[in-house]
C-alpha cells in the first residue's frame, strides 16, 4: 500500500521558483543528476573501504543516461549506495537537506578529504523539475535487508512513496519531460550536455538511446564511456610527458596548433587546487584573443572564465582548474564572497609569474622566441594586476629596431650616453624608416611598439617604471641629430618661403643643421598631442579636438634646402615645386599622405623627372 506525505516546505510556490530561478542554465539538470549518481558511487566506495558495505572487488561502477524519445523520458541510472524509503523521505522530501553533507559529517573522522563528494546543498535533485512535470525515483539500498523504494512527484508539494520493485542496488531517476522542454528529447543534445558538464567526472558515464524501428524498439548503447575519468591535471607534473600535455590540449580545446608552453598547478594547502594553464599563440590585437579557462569542482564542470577565481588577464589563456574547496552557491554557477577565492587568484597569479621568470632565467633564448606570442598577455596582465607586474617587471622585453630583445634596464643602459632614462620607440617600422636610419647612424636603436595595446602600455610603464619616459622616434629628436658644423643660412627667409608656398601661415618651422645631409626635412610631432589623438581614437572620440602639434624641421646642411634661397626668385616655379616636395617627403616619413596630396605628389614627381631629363 502506498503511503502519502507532504514535502517539508512552507510554500507551495517552491517549484515555480525552482523552475525559474534555481539555475542559470536549464541544461544544468543533467549535470546535477549525473553528479548525484557519481556521489552515490563515491559513498559506496567509502563504505566498502571501511568494511561497512559488502561489494565485490570486480564491481564496475557506472552512471547511465538513457533517452526514450517516444516515451518522453530521460533516465539517470547509477549502481551506487542506493536509498531506503526512509532515506528518500529524509534526503529528497526535505528540500535543501543535503545527503552528501550528512554523509560527510557522519564519516568525517574516517576520511580526510570529504569534499570529493560533489553535492552539498540538497537542491541538485530538484533541478529535474526545470524540464520535467513528473519525476520518479526507484532505488535499492546497499543494505540487503532493506526493501526497494519508489517515489513519485508531479511538480507539486504532494508525493507518493512506497515499496518498489527494483532488484539490483542503485538508483534510477526517471524524468517525464514537459512539453516546453522537449528539446532535450534529442540524443545529440544530451551528448552535447554530457560533453560540456560531465566530460571529466570521476565515474564512467554511458549513454543509451531507445529507438523505434518498424517492428519494435531497439536500444543503442555507447560502447565506450562518454567521459574521461582521469584527466591529466590529476597526475603529478613529473609523471606527465610533453606529448600528453599537448594531446590533452588538442582534445579539450579543439586547437590543432601546439601550445607554446604550460603550467601544471598542484596545490594541497591551504586549499586543494589542480589544473593546467596553457599559453597558446596569441595575436597582437587584444580584441581577437579568445582564451578559455574551464573551472571544475571535483571534476564537475562549473563555468568558463569565472573572473572571481581566475584573474581577468589569465582569461586570455586556455586551461582547466579544479578546486574541490571552491565555495559555490546552490547553482554552482556563481561564487560567494569568500577568502578562498582571493587566495586562489593570488596563487594562480604567482604560479604564472614564477613560470615566466623561470623561463627567462633558464633559457632566455627560448623566452625571446615566445615573446611575440605571449607579449599581449603579459602586457595586459601587467596593466590589470599590479602584483603581477611587480613579479615580472624585470623580464618585460622590448624588441629593438635591429631585431634584438632587451629589458627596459638593458635598453636605458645601452643608450644612457645619448638619452638619459628615455626610451624611443616606433609604431610603424616601414613608415618611420628615415628616422630609424638616422638613429642607427648615431649608434642608437628604438624599440618596436606597434599594437593598439601599446598605447596604454606606454603610459602605464611611465607611471610605474621609476621615471623612464617614452617618446616616439619622430618626436622632438632634432637636438640629438644636430651637426656641430651648421651652415649659415637665412632661417627667416626659408621659413617665410615655405609658409608662403604651402599656404600654411600657422605651420611651425625650425631650421637646423642635421648630421645626415641627405635628409632635406623631417616632421617632429609633440609626444603629448599625439598621445591625446591616439587615445581619442581608441575611445571613439573626435580627434579634431586635439590638433597635431607638428613642426617641420628643415635641414640647413642639405644641398637642396640651401639651393632654394638661390632660386626662389629666378626660378620661382621650380622653387615652389621643390618646397612642396620637401614637405610631402617629410610628412610621408611619419604618416601616409591623404589621397589628394598623394595624387599631387605623384604628378609632381613625374614633372621633376621630366625637368631632370631635359637637362
Amino acid at each position: 500500500m502506498m503511503e502519502k506525505g507532504n514535502l517539508s516546505i512552507n510554500s507551495e510556490n517552491i517549484f515555480p521558483i525552482i523552475k525559474k530561478w534555481l539555475y542559470s542554465d536549464t541544461d544544468i539538470f543533467l549535470r546535477e543528476l549525473v553528479s548525484n549518481g557519481c556521489d552515490a558511487i563515491s559513498k559506496l566506495k567509502k563504505l566498502k573501504a571501511m568494511g561497512e558495505a559488502n561489494v565485490g572487488d570486480d564491481e564496475e561502477y557506472r552512471v547511465t543516461v538513457k533517452l526514450d524519445e517516444e516515451a518522453k523520458t530521460i533516465q539517470v541510472i547509477d549502481n551506487g549506495i542506493g536509498m531506503t524509503a526512509d532515506e528518500i523521505k529524509e534526503y529528497i522530501t526535505q528540500i535543501a537537506f543535503s545527503g552528501a553533507s550528512d554523509f560527510i559529517a557522519k564519516y568525517q573522522d574516517q576520511f580526510e578529504n570529504g569534499n570529493d563528494i560533489i553535492g552539498h546543498f540538497g537542491l541538485g535533485f530538484y533541478s529535474a523539475f526545470m524540464v520535467a512535470d513528473k519525476v520518479e525515483i526507484d532505488s535499492k539500498s546497499y543494505q540487503t535487508d532493506a526493501p526497494a523504494a519508489k517515489w513519485i512527484c508531479e511538480g507539486g508539494v504532494e508525493y507518493e512513496i512506497g515499496e518498489g520493485d527494483k532488484v539490483d542496488r542503485g538508483t534510477v531517476i526517471t524524468l517525464h519531460i514537459s512539453e516546453e522542454s522537449k528539446e532535450f528529447l534529442n540524443g545529440w543534445k544530451l551528448k552535447e550536455i554530457l560533453a560540456k558538464y560531465c566530460y571529466f567526472m570521476p565515474v564512467e558515464i554511458y549513454f543509451e538511446e531507445e529507438k523505434k524501428d518498424k517492428d519494435d524498439k531497439t536500444s543503442e548503447a555507447e560502447e565506450k564511456p562518454v567521459n574521461d575519468t582521469n584527466p591529466l591535471w590529476l597526475k603529478k607534473p613529473s609523471e606527465c610527458t610533453d606529448e600528453e600535455y599537448k594531446a590533452f590540449y588538442h582534445k579539450v580545446f579543439s586547437d590543432f596548433n601546439d601550445p607554446l608552453f604550460w603550467i601544471h598547478l598542484n596545490m594541497d594547502y591551504p586549499f586543494r587546487l589542480k589544473g593546467i594553464l596553457y599559453f597558446p599563440k596569441l595575436k597582437h590585437e587584444l580584441e581577437s584573443i579568445e582564451g578559455q579557462v574551464k573551472l571544475y569542482n571535483n571534476q564537475v564542470f562549473i563555468a568558463d572564465n569565472l573572473k572571481e577565481v581566475i584573474p581577468e588577464f589569465l582569461l586570455l589563456l586556455k586551461g582547466t582548474i579544479d578546486c574541490p574547496d571552491l565555495p559555490l552557491n546552490v547553482s554552482r554557477s556563481f561564487l560567494q564572497n569568500d577568502g578562498y577565492v582571493t587566495k586562489m587568484s593570488k596563487y594562480i597569479t604567482k604560479k604564472v609569474a614564477d613560470k615566466l621568470n623561470s623561463l627567462f632565467k633558464k633559457d632566455r633564448a627560448e623566452y625571446e622566441k615566445f615573446w611575440e606570442d605571449i607579449s599581449p598577455f603579459i602586457k595586459y596582465g601587467a596593466m590589470r594586476e599590479h602584483e603581477f607586474y611587480e613579479k615580472i617587471k624585470d623580464i618585460l622585453l622590448f624588441k629593438t629596431t635591429d631585431g634584438k630583445y632587451e629589458t627596459l634596464t638593458e635598453y636605458t643602459d645601452n643608450n644612457k650616453a645619448k638619452a638619459e632614462n628615455k626610451v624611443f620607440y616606433v609604431n610603424d617600422v616601414q613608415q618611420q624608416a628615415q628616422y630609424i636610419k638616422m638613429f642607427a647612424d648615431e649608434g642608437m636603436e628604438a624599440v618596436v611598439l606597434d599594437t593598439r595595446l601599446d598605447i596604454p602600455y606606454v603610459s602605464f610603464l611611465e607611471a610605474y617604471s621609476g621615471g623612464v619616459q617614452f617618446a616616439r622616434i619622430d618626436s622632438a629628436v632634432s637636438d640629438m641629430l644636430k651637426s656641430e658644423d651648421e651652415n649659415t643660412v637665412d632661417k627667416d627667409a626659408l621659413e617665410s618661403l615655405f609658409k608662403s608656398v604651402l599656404g600654411k601661415d600657422d605651420l611651425k618651422i625650425s631650421v637646423e643643421g642635421l648630421k645626415d645631409e641627405s635628409v632635406s626635412a623631417m616632421i617632429e610631432l609633440s609626444e603629448q598631442s599625439r598621445r591625446m589623438q591616439e587615445m581619442s581614437i581608441m575611445y571613439g572620440m573626435d580627434n579634431t579636438s586635439f590638433p597635431a602639434d607638428e613642426t617641420l624641421v628643415l635641414n640647413s646642411n642639405n644641398n637642396v634646402v640651401k639651393l632654394l634661397l638661390d632660386i626662389k626668385d629666378s626660378k620661382k616655379d621650380e622653387a615652389d615645386m621643390i618646397c612642396k616636395h620637401i614637405y610631402d617627403l617629410a610628412v610621408m616619413s611619419h604618416k601616409p599622405l591623404p589621397m589628394e596630396a598623394m595624387t599631387e605628389f605623384i604628378a609632381r614627381s613625374n614633372k621633376i623627372m621630366e625637368l631632370l631629363a631635359e637637362k
